[in-house]
This record gives C-alpha cells, structure tokens and sequence, in this order.
C-alpha cells in the first residue's frame, strides 16, 4: 500500500500521524510512505529523520494525497483539503464527526472511507486510540485550570493547591473516565480538593479504591452537578459518548451558580462539549469569560505538547495502521471487529450509529457495507 502523512493546517497543531519509527516498520514490510515537508517538524522530526526510514519527502500535501492509499493523520482535514480526498482514499485519524457535519457530508459525496481513531475498541470494549490523548488532555486540563484561575487572566486569582493558612483550590471533574481519572491524578498532585462524578458505580468504587480519601466521588444527578459547580473554583467537563454529541451536562443556567472568576475546561469539546456555554477556541486565543465564568475550550489541547503526544499516539494507533496497510481495509475490519468500530464512513455511507443519530444521517452497519 501506498501511505502518506501530511502536515496537519489546525490553529497550533504541532503533532504529525506518522513518525520515524513507524515508516521504518512501514517500509520493512513492503510498504511505500510519503511525507509531506516540514510535516513533523513541529513534534520534533525533520524531514532528514523521514528521509533515513526510507520516506519519500514531498513539497505540498496536494502531491501526497494524490500519492496515497491511506492518509494518517492526528486531526479532521481541514476544508482546504476537502479537495484532495477522492473516491475509495482511507483516511485515518480522529474525526469527531457528531460535531462536524460538513466534514460528515463531504467524506460521505467524495465515497473516502474514514476510519476514526476516537471509536475504535479492544477486546476490552475500551477505546485504545482515544486513551493517550485522553490522559495528555487530563493531565493538561488541570495545568491550563490553574493558569487561568490567574487574576490576569479573568480567573479567581487562586492557588490551587494553597499554601498553608489559606484554603485549598476546589476542583469538580465531571465524567470519570480516561480523562477525567488522569484529571484527578493531577488535581491531587496540586493538593487541591477533588470532587468525581459520574453515572456508572462501577467506575466511582473504581476511582474510589484508586484514589482513597484524596478525592471524594458522587454520583452524577442534577442535584449533585449543581452544588458541584456552586462550590468548584475549576471544573473539568470530561464526559464521552463514543463518537456521539456530548450531553450538555452543564447548563448556560448553571453558570449562574458559580464563583465569578471561577474557570471551565472542557475537554469534550471536540465532540461538542459538555457544557452549553462552550464554543471551540484555539491555543492563539483559548479562553473567553462568559457570566463571569472564564471557559477553556481548545479542540486540540495535547497539540501543546506535540512530542508527547504523537509519540504517545502513534504507539496506539500504529498497529491498527499497519493492519490496513497489509491487509486492507475490508479484510483488516473482518479479522478485528474493534477496527471495524472505527470505520464511521463507507462506500458512501455512515456505518456508526451514534454519529448517525447525532447527525441525522442514515445508518448502514458496517459488516453489511463491508460484505
């Protein structure tokens, strides 16, 4: 197969779907790579790192794209490069389509087959690609919290983790999952007060056994979120529904509640977020304050740390690359129903439910497209 990695065009994304080390592998078994200049400079990778794996290193995006039978990418293209996928291409990255329904519609008028990071399973039932970049952006969702609970920057003008004589930094983390668990380890590391909530008891006696008395879990109601949120100086929205809009757990009347300086980050976010005053904003202007509550609602925030993060991720998502590439698509979701999970458009179709719902759109299941 013939495979391409280009340099990806969102506001400060640094992070490339392809390093070194994986075109290596790529090219031991037959495979041949391309890769767009200057691609993973931002991570940490030149073009001469590329070069000595065995990469053919291109000018333009457009020359790869046109190259390739799959794309690997870390995000949603972009509208400028709608124009390069074509009928039958693989495109395989995060997508978050419940949130985008123009990308939704063009993957599914250009017949590409898009294969979506965000929901592919394990054996587990776990979502094995959207777990590094869900602890990068937990652990990162507590460090951005406290820097913009600053005064200079519209917040509370709190420490988090206090100092002595002066109370600790209230934290709220709603939804106790990869990344909200990765959340509370950091929260708990400032010393701050930590509250979890969540709707499966399973999950809290889990966090509950992991964390003992350093963090106090609840179970997530509307009475529990609103005494939450009237006491929190930071709160973490980190609730999933896989490929799914996100609920609005928290509500532009909820707002109201709330400390004035006090700071949201809503990790959801790129799948719409959990909060309904949320609105996607970049690491160029990240945060705006609504009802005296500062809101931090970057689409991409493991971009921040572009070599963590695609190292971290490629570790993840390689295998399943490297599968399509030797297999091919069809072949490839035949023997692993866990990537089947991820291909979200197909043959012109929509074959995940949950974004179909979110949409509006019509289902097809994937094994009747794929035969």
């Amino acid at each position: 197969m013939i495979i391409g990695t280009t340099k990806e065009l969102k506001n400060h994304e640094y992070r490339v779907g392809l390093t070194p080390d994986n075109i290596l592998s790529f090219v031991a078994h037959g495979h041949t790579v391309y890769v767009e200049t200057r691609a993973g400079e931002g991570a940490g990778f030149s073009d001469e790192a590329y070069t000595a794996a065995g990469a053919v290193v291109l000018d333009t995006a457009a020359e790869v794209y046109a190259k390739c039978d799959m794309i690997v990418k870390v995000k949603e293209p972009e509208p400028s490069e709608y124009n390069l996928l074509r009928e039958g291409q693989l495109l395989f990255t995060y997508l978050h389509l419940a949130a985008n329904p123009q990308l939704a519609a063009e993957l599914i008028q250009r017949g590409v087959n898009a294969v979506a990071y965000e929901t592919i399973t394990d054996k587990e039932g776990n979502l094995p690609c959207l777990r590094p970049m869900s602890q990068v952006a937990g652990r990162l969702s507590i460090q951005e919290g406290a820097k913009y609970l600053e005064r200079s920057f519209g917040g509370r003008g709190l420490l988090l983790g206090g100092v002595p004589g002066v109370e600790r930094g209230k934290i709220a983390i709603i939804g106790g999952g990869i990344a909200g668990t990765y959340a509370a380890k950091a929260a708990v590391g400032m010393d701050a007060q930590v509250t979890l909530l969540d709707i499966n008891l399973n999950r809290l006696s889990y966090l509950e056994d992991v964390f003992g008395a350093s963090v106090t879990t609840l179970y997530s109601t509307e009475a529990n979120i609103r005494k939450c949120l009237a006491e929190a100086d930071l709160v973490i929205g980190s609730v999933l529904i896989p490929g799914g809009a996100t609920p609005k757990l928290v509500r532009r009347e909820h707002l109201k509640l709330m400390k004035k300086g006090a700071v949201i980050v809503d990790i959801a976010i790129d799948q719409g977020g959990c909060c309904e005053s949320s609105h996607v904003t970049t690491h160029d202007n990240p945060v705006f304050i609504e009802d005296g509550v500062v809101h931090y609602c970057v689409g991409n925030m493991p971009g921040a740390v572009p070599y963590t993060s695609t190292v971290a991720l490629s570790n993840a998502t390689f295998r399943y690359a490297m599968q399509m590439a030797d297999l091919g698509l069809e072949e490839a979701a035949r023997k692993d129903p866990g990537l089947a999970k991820g291909i979200n458009i197909c043959n012109h179709q929509c074959t995940n439910r949950n974004v179909a719902d979110s949409l509006g759109l019509s289902y097809m299941p994937v094994e009747e497209v794929i035969g």
